[in-house]
């Protein structure tokens, strides 16, 4: 990952955390048995992951805790919002794919995006656990981690949520489209 090249001004710092904060205490069904005043303190002890909690908020993607790892004593924060966050659509899936359009070519690939971001694209097993959550990517897709065997046949996956399940589907890296971004995650 990349580390961060900025810090939050004292008002961001505090807006995002007010942000993080609403978002946490309205949606209780994803993180039930957690208290937001000790997420608050882990947030405030690393500021280059409020740095990447920015940025996927400036990019449309909602962060909020999903989860513990109580073995790494790590709050585990996900992109959810409704659809595939906006501020990161239209982007093919890698670098390689991206240099190997010869027309059209989009701006930035999700793991490059990703990288910047300093976040992780979601696997499928992780975007299975956000859809247990509730129902996101109803209209949109997102890119999801490709195992190298696939990437190396030049694809990549990405999944969405149709008719009550979640699909896993496959197409050439190098595609993008309006609707399909990338979710991530931040272990904090």
């Amino acid at each position: 990952m990349i580390l961060p090249k900025e810090k939050l001004s004292q008002e961001q710092l505090e807006e995002l955390l007010t942000t993080l904060k609403v978002r946490f205490e309205t949606n209780m069904h994803r993180h039930e048995d957690l208290e937001w005043e000790k997420v608050q303190h882990k947030l405030e002890a690393e500021p280059d992951k409020l740095w990447s909690l920015n940025e996927m908020e400036i990019t449309a993607g909602e962060p909020d805790v999903v989860d513990y790892d109580q073995s790494n004593d790590e709050y585990i924060f996900y992109d959810c919002s409704a659809e595939s966050p906006k501020g990161r659509r239209s982007v093919c899936y890698d670098r390689a794919a991206l240099e190997a359009r010869k027309k059209h070519k989009p701006e930035n690939s999700a793991m490059d995006m990703a990288a910047e971001m300093g976040i992780e694209i979601l696997t499928e097993e992780q975007y299975r656990a956000l859809q247990e959550l509730e129902n996101f990517d109803k209209k949109t897709s997102s890119w999801i981690q490709t195992p190298s065997d696939i990437r190396e046949l030049g694809g990549a996956l990405f999944c969405d949520f149709r008719f009550g399940h979640v699909f896993v589907y496959h197409n050439g890296a190098d595609s993008y489209y309006g609707a399909r971004g990338f979710r991530g995650s931040l272990r904090v």
